[in-house]
């Protein structure tokens, strides 16, 4: 059994450290967001590459998105990015008929492997649309076509 004396001593030493530390301005800070708010109120893909400061996206095979052809639950939907292409910097999901079409967003550099799965949700059948931001200022995409059911009688 520990002495109440000694943890009542620990817990100040640490608050005291804990204040010097704060002073200094080494404690750490809440998370700032990575991403403008902009792009996670993206309607469309203009608006969302408009709002990541990005150009028009092109059709590439180097860029591969896999889903489902249909999908039975659209509240969990298993979708993933990928490409082959060395210099991809960040690669993206959207989902073209949601709310907000950005659904997902993975930032990689040369020691990550560009190819992502996840799970989205999904309201309807929508294009679903793997996109690569590369390094050289290139937006290339991939995109399926998912059709949603809705318990099994068709969407």
């Amino acid at each position: 059994m520990t002495n109440p004396l000694n943890r009542r001593m620990a817990l100040a030493r640490s608050a005291q450290v804990a204040l010097m530390l704060g002073g200094l301005g080494l404690l750490p800070r809440a998370a700032l967001a990575a991403y403008p708010t902009a792009a996670f109120e993206a309607k469309t893909i203009a608006d969302l590459m408009k709002a990541l400061g990005a150009g028009a996206p092109v059709e590439s095979k180097d860029v591969t998105v896999t889903a489902p052809d249909i999908a039975e639950n659209g509240a969990v939907v298993p979708v993933g990015a990928s490409t082959s292409l060395p210099g991809a910097k960040r690669l993206l999901l959207l989902v073209e008929k949601n709310p907000s079409v950005l659904s997902a967003a993975f930032d990689v550099n040369e020691f990550v492997e560009p190819s992502f799965t996840t799970r989205v949700k999904m309201g309807q059948s929508s294009n679903v649309l793997a996109v690569a931001l590369m390094a050289d200022g290139r937006v290339l995409y991939a995109q399926k076509e998912v059709k949603v059911t809705l318990g099994g009688c068709g969407g």
